[in-house]
């Protein structure tokens, strides 16, 4: 059993650390020296930790103190001769279950926001496949540059780094302003809750779907939309990251770890998703599913008449998510999605009812460069017991993120009733 532990000044207690291994990158700043209480504050907590040094951070902090405090050995060079045939960087991202880089200045946060590795720890970081948490440190012109700004914002919405926002204060140059490294104990905190939320949904079974269909009018044309898949397949590496049991049922072809059946069409998806859904304990609806479909498909090209007019005659789709819902069992969770460009809250809450769903997730299509094919989006999230939470601009991982959290409530609140 896991043992709680709790940090200093009152702060929120986390499960132990056991078992996890934090490797921690120290680049050359003079916050480097704060790492020894940060390697005590998650030592003491349960974690192991093993620290890599770039090779400007020697000058700020010693490998000795770091190995004495951290009672690992410290990695400095991606060439050292060692006994192991494997190569180290190699080594150590396999070890991580999570990276911190604290202090993380502003060279070192350049290099990984363009893939330079030309230290071991750039390298190892670029390996890796663990959660990168970064605390900048630097003087506050620098954090406020444009193009430390530039590459943190690569860092966190193209590469998904967690930014660990640094603090206003005196800094040893005597400037004022923000660069200060976040204290300890919130970085702790943070290190602490990032690695609590791995696992949260292992051995759930998670059916998602993503794209948009695309309906075949003759071999050449189809009617489709604009959903570029982006928030299903973000869902989905969220949920697998988690643990989770995932399967992807999604228009767009992507290579992932987890399965994933393409489809094309309404109907095709319809099958897939309704052959997956028995055994699914919840089902998360990204996909933009076309309402109509044409009556009849050509086999050949349809070519240009005389006349200026072309009729084409539709039929409904099936509505995947309304027939499921009719279906569902108790403990099983269906999430859906309401793009809508008028009346956003009234029609996802009706959309909410009559589906018989236990969350939507809405948003205004109107709105520009979100949405459809954007990176980020806004949102607001109904619950089927009145709940309300808006959601401001952010990346759409971000929100999958602020989704999974939900659905392990969701689960706990299941289990709890099952054992009542």
């Amino acid at each position: 059993m896991k043992k709680s532990k709790k940090l200093v000044n009152n702060q929120v207690s986390f499960q132990g650390l056991e078992n996890k291994t934090i490797v921690l990158g120290i680049s050359g700043g003079i916050a480097a020296y704060k790492c020894l209480d940060l390697i005590s504050s998650l030592r003491g907590m349960g974690a192991n930790v093993h620290c890599v040094l770039s090779h400007n951070a020697h000058e700020f902090v010693t490998p000795l103190s770091l190995s004495t405090i951290s009672r690992n050995k410290v990695h400095t060079n991606n060439f050292e001769i060692k006994d192991s045939w494997q190569p180290e960087h190699i080594e150590l991202a396999k070890l991580a279950d999570l990276i911190l880089i604290a202090p993380a200045t502003a060279d070192i946060i350049a290099k990984l926001a363009h893939g330079i590795c030309d230290d071991l720890l750039t390298t190892f970081v670029l390996a890796s496949k663990a959660k990168v948490l970064i605390a900048p440190a630097m003087n506050p012109n620098m954090y406020d540059h444009p193009a430390t700004k530039h590459n943190l914002s690569i860092l966190e919405h193209k590469l998904r780094y967690q930014i660990i926002a640094p603090e206003f204060g005196e800094m040893a140059c005597g400037d004022i302003g923000y660069g200060k490294m976040a204290q300890i104990s919130s970085i702790a905190q943070i290190v602490a809750s990032r690695l609590e939320v791995h696992g949260s949904l292992f051995e759930k079974k998670i059916l998602i779907t993503a794209g948009g269909t695309r309906e075949p009018i003759d071999p050449v044309r189809f009617i489709g939309n604009r959903s570029s898949g982006k928030m299903g397949i973000a869902m989905a590496d969220a949920a697998y990251a988690r643990g989770a049991d995932v399967t992807l049922v999604s228009t767009v072809k992507v290579e992932r770890s987890y399965p994933v059946i393409l489809v094309e069409t309404a109907q095709e998806m319809q099958e897939s998703v309704e052959s997956e859904f028995d055994t699914c304990d919840a089902l998360i609806m990204t996909a933009a599913v076309a309402d109509f479909r044409p009556l009849f498909v050509s086999v050949h090209k349809i070519k240009k008449s005389d006349s200026e007019d072309f009729t084409l005659d539709l039929t409904q789709n099936p509505d995947i998510i309304d027939l499921l819902g009719r279906v569902k069992r108790e403990n099983q969770i269906i999430i859906g999605f309401a793009a809508e460009s008028e009346e956003l809250l009234s029609n996802a809450s009706q959309k909410l009812k009559r589906k018989k769903l236990d969350l939507i997730i809405a948003n205004d299509i109107t709105v520009p460069e979100i949405g459809f094919g954007s990176d980020d989006n806004a949102v607001i999230i109904l619950s089927n017991d009145g709940n309300k939470e808006t959601l401001p601009r952010m990346p759409k991982r971000a929100i999958a993120e602020h989704i999974c959290d939900i659905l392990a409530s969701r689960f706990l609140e299941i289990k709890e009733l099952t054992l009542h």
